[in-house]
C-alpha cells in the first residue's frame, strides 16, 4: 500500500463517514476541524435512498432512528396560519419533501464523530485549520495554523461550500460556486408556535420564505428565514449586520414572522449564507481530492446533499482501498462512479430559486395549486422523478467491514 496518511479537512458528516470507510480499510487518518468540538444543533437533514443504505452498512441506521426528528410532513401556509398545501411523511414511500428519517446536523455529526473519535485510532484535530498546501511526487506538505507543518500522502477537502482546501488546491471560490440569488438564515427558536408536528413554511410576495419545523427537544424550533436577492456586500462573518438585513426584509410579513423575528435577534446558533452549487470538471488535482459540499454542493433545495456527502465518502474510500492506496487509480474512478449521481442531485425542482420563493402573489397561489395536484398527473410523476434521485446510483461492494 502506498502512503496511507491521509489528512481529512472538514469534522461534519462527509469528513467523519470518509474517516470511517478510510480506517475500516486500514489508512491512517487525521481529522481537522476549525470548530473547537463537534458542533451540535443545527437544521434537520435527510437520510435518503443510497445514503441510507451507506449508513446502514456503517451499523448506525438503529442509532440515526433514534434520533430522528418526528415531522407529520411538510405544510404550506397563509398569512394567517391556514394550511394551502401539505404533503404527509409517508408520501412517496417516505421519499417525499419530508424524509422518513429526518435528523438534526449535529445529531447525525455526533454520531459520525462517535464512530470515529476517541479509541477509534482516528486523530482528530479541533479547533485548527490549513494555511497552507504543497504538493510533489511523493505527498503534500500541510501548514496548519496552529498544529505547524506535517506531511500526508493524501488530502480531502469536506469542508463544505467555503472549502479551504478548494480555494487552495482550486483557485478562488467564484471560479467554482455558481449563485443562485437566494440567501437563508437558520436559527433555533423556542416558544408556544403551535406546529402540531408540521414542517411549515409562508411565502410573501417579493421571494420571501419563512419555515418552522420542530426540532427534537420539547419547545424547539427549527426556524428559516429565506430571500430572493442579487449578490449583498455583507461580510460573512458580520453576524449582527446579516439579522439587520433579514429584519429588514421580512419587516411586515405575516403568519409567525414577528415572532422568529424576535428569536432571531437572541439565537445563539444563528448561520446566515448565501445558496449556490458548487461546479467543477474534476474533483480531484494531483493528491487532493473534494468531498461533499466541497466539491458538488447541490443546495438545501434538492434535499439532497447528505446523501451526496454520505455516498461519495463511501465510494471515494472503496476506490482508494481497491487501488492500494494510489490516488491516480482511485480519484479517477471516484470521478467515474459519482459523476452520474451528482448530476442528476445537482438538477433542482421544478422552478428552482423562483419555485421555491416566487416572486409574486399569482406565483404563490400557482405553486400552492400544484401542490394540492401533487398526487395526480402530471405532478406526481415530476414529483416522483425528483425525489428518486436519492437511490439513482448502484453502490459497488468494496468488500469493506460494516462495523468494527
Amino acid at each position: 500500500m502506498q502512503n496511507t496518511d491521509i489528512l481529512i479537512s472538514g469534522g461534519g458528516i462527509a469528513g467523519p463517514a470518509l474517516a470511517y470507510w478510510l480506517r475500516t480499510a486500514g489508512f491512517t487518518v487525521t481529522v481537522v476541524e476549525r470548530a473547537p468540538a463537534p458542533r451540535p444543533g443545527g437544521q434537520t437533514v435527510d437520510l435518503r435512498g443510497a445514503g441510507r443504505t451507506v449508513v446502514t452498512r456503517m451499523g448506525l441506521m438503529e442509532r440515526a432512528r433514534a434520533l430522528s426528528v418526528d415531522q407529520r410532513g411538510f405544510a404550506y401556509v397563509d398569512g394567517s396560519g391556514r394550511i394551502s398545501a401539505r404533503m404527509t411523511a409517508d408520501s412517496f414511500g417516505g421519499e417525499g419533501i419530508i424524509s422518513e428519517i429526518e435528523i438534526l446536523r449535529g445529531d447525525l455529526a455526533g454520531l459520525m464523530y462517535e464512530a470515529t473519535g476517541p479509541g477509534q485510532d482516528i486523530e482528530y484535530l479541533f479547533d485548527d485549520t490549513i494555511t497552507e498546501l504543497d504538493q510533489d511526487e511523493a505527498g503534500v506538505t500541510v501548514t496548519f495554523r496552529t498544529a505547524g507543518t506535517r506531511r500526508f500522502g493524501l488530502v480531502v477537502g469536506a469542508d463544505g461550500l467555503h472549502s479551504v482546501v478548494r480555494e487552495l488546491a482550486f483557485g478562488p471560490e467564484r471560479e467554482h460556486i455558481r449563485p443562485l440569488d437566494l440567501y437563508t438564515a437558520w436559527f433555533t427558536a423556542t416558544g408556544d408556535l403551535d406546529l402540531d408536528g408540521w414542517f411549515m413554511m409562508h411565502n410573501a410576495p417579493g421571494g420571501l420564505v419563512a419555515s418552522a419545523r420542530p426540532g427534537r427537544l420539547p419547545g424547539e424550533i427549527k426556524a428559516g428565514l429565506s430571500f430572493r436577492s442579487p449578490p449583498l456586500a455583507v461580510d460573512r462573518r458580520d453576524t449582527a449586520a446579516q439579522r439587520e438585513v433579514i429584519a429588514e426584509r421580512f419587516a411586515g410579513v405575516g403568519w409567525e414572522v414577528p415572532r422568529l423575528l424576535e428569536a432571531m435577534r437572541g439565537a445563539s446558533d444563528f448561520f446566515f449564507e448565501s445558496v449556490g452549487q458548487v461546479r467543477l470538471d474534476h474533483w480531484s488535482r494531483d493528491r487532493v481530492v473534494l468531498l461533499g459540499d466541497a466539491g458538488y454542493c447541490a443546495t438545501p433545495l434538492t434535499g439532497l446533499g447528505t446523501s451526496l456527502a454520505l455516498v461519495g465518502a463511501y465510494v471515494l474510500a472503496g476506490e482508494l482501498a481497491a487501488a492500494d492506496g494510489d490516488h491516480r487509480v482511485a480519484f479517477p474512478r471516484y470521478n467515474r462512479v459519482m459523476r452520474p449521481y451528482v448530476d442528476q442531485a445537482q438538477q433542482l425542482p421544478p422552478g428552482g430559486a423562483a419555485g421555491f420563493a416566487p416572486s409574486g402573489a399569482l406565483g404563490i397561489r400557482l405553486r400552492n395549486l400544484s401542490m394540492r395536484q401533487m398526487n395526480r398527473w402530471p405532478m406526481r410523476n415530476l414529483l416522483a422523478a425528483q425525489f428518486a434521485k436519492a437511490g439513482n446510483i448502484a453502490l459497488p461492494d468494496y468488500r469493506l467491514a460494516t462495523a468494527r
